[in-house]
């Protein structure tokens, strides 16, 4: 910005701090991850009932919309038309493809709500969060971790939408997550899930 001067010259500092109008301090990207049935869904929806003025990121899938899902609130449902020009403009801070379809995470509505000093939550697995963190160095990353795998075996067993296969399947998922968490900021054990996202809060208002 150019510098305002009066008709004698360059303003003197007391008037510049009067009349300049309050910068507003920008918000930060907390990135959250977490082994399948960790409980991380969970643990966002009680810090986003916590405090005010956090905005979810939504991701883009090319995927149909389920019965019960709203378009906009669980993700942005776009045709694979619209992802491709997303992609092509660089307008998404990661993308992948799972199970022939393909998910993305938008970046401008994180940057526009980052730069009103909002803080912005990004729920997003391993291979998202090294995309992601590549392209924003400064972003804090949080990672969820169950009390041990024991527990984690029994929450998955607990949902009862998995078939055995499934259920292995996603623990040698998580295995091999937990193996990455020294590449996060912060770990945070989901043994109860008020004081979890006590803490993810704590490290948020840091």
């Amino acid at each position: 910005m150019s510098e305002i001067k009066s008709k004698k010259g360059t303003r003197s500092k007391k008037q510049n701090a009067d009349d300049a109008p309050a910068e507003v301090s920008k918000g930060k990207l907390y990135i959250i991850s977490a082994p399948s049935g960790t409980g991380k869904t969970t643990v966002i929806k009680k810090v986003m009932e916590m405090k005010d003025n956090i905005f979810f990121s939504v991701s883009v899938t090319t995927r149909a919309m389920r019965p019960g899902e709203v378009n906009g609130v669980h993700y942005h449902f776009i045709s694979d038309e619209e992802y491709d020009r997303l992609v092509a403009d660089d307008a998404l801070l990661e993308h992948a493809e799972f199970a022939g379809n393909r998910y993305g995470t938008p970046a401008a509505p994180i940057m526009e709500h980052t730069a009103k000093g909002e803080t912005a939550l990004l729920d997003i697995d391993l291979q998202g969060f090294r995309q992601v963190k590549e392209k924003m160095p400064e972003a804090v990353s949080i990672f969820i971790v169950p009390p041990s795998l024991e527990e984690l075996e029994r929450r998955l067993r607990g949902r009862g939408t998995d078939t055995e296969e499934k259920i292995q399947q996603r623990l040698k998922i998580a295995e091999t997550e937990l193996k990455s968490v020294s590449e996060y900021d912060h770990v945070v054990v989901n043994d109860i899930v008020e004081r979890a996202a006590a803490e993810i809060l704590e490290i948020i208002n840091k």
